[in-house]
């Protein structure tokens, strides 16, 4: 179920999974070419419902088929504020909050530089995404410092977790580190 909410000069969508959202700047284009507000630290406290400081600024880049995932920080969560400013992705949460009542669901949603759609994913989540362009420059905001000893890894393909991530045959591109995730049964899950 999606419900929509305006705030300010963006469209907020509620997603399946309490705590996701999909954030719909307004864009304002002509023959020059665009202007969009991609973060504003006054709208993001009202969504967020807290004051959210980011301290980390990532930028990825990906050629087709590369899927990078399921990522997150156990002992010093991230939230996050994700988009892509060239080509397209599959983008991938996973709810790995114990007590909630979607624990083990995943949301999947287009995130393209056509559409501009951003995704707010708050701790409590594991986050991949699959390239479905040529290349792939992928951005996102962190309000805490990514720390290599912290990180875990759920594996991509997980049978319980079941995503269908619309390879249609293909194998993806996927790092060694990613490749070696854990199965979300042994995966350090929040409570």
């Amino acid at each position: 179920m999606i419900t929509l909410v305006g705030l300010g000069n963006m469209k907020i969508l509620n997603a399946n999974l309490p705590g996701i959202l999909i954030i719909e700047p307004s864009v304002y284009s002509d023959e020059r070419g665009f202007f969009l507000e991609s973060w504003n630290k006054r709208v993001f406290d009202k969504i967020a419902g807290r004051s959210i400081n980011f301290c980390q600024d990532n930028h990825s880049q990906s050629f087709q088929n590369v899927l990078r995932g399921l990522h997150y920080q156990y002992k010093n969560p991230q939230c996050k504020l994700v988009r892509v400013v060239k080509g397209s992705v599959l983008d991938v949460v996973v709810d790995i909050r114990k007590t909630s009542l979607t624990f083990g669901k995943h949301f999947k949603i287009l995130l393209s530089e056509k559409n501009q759609k951003q995704l707010w994913i708050p701790e409590g989540f594991a986050h991949g995404f699959l390239t479905l362009s040529e290349k792939v420059d992928f951005l996102y905001k962190a309000d805490k410092y990514y720390d290599p000893s912290d990180e875990e890894c759920i594996l991509w393909n997980d049978p319980y977790l079941n995503i269908n991530w619309e390879l249609n045959g293909k194998n993806p591109n996927v790092s060694l580190k990613d490749s070696d995730g854990k199965l979300f049964k042994e995966a350090k899950v929040f409570k």
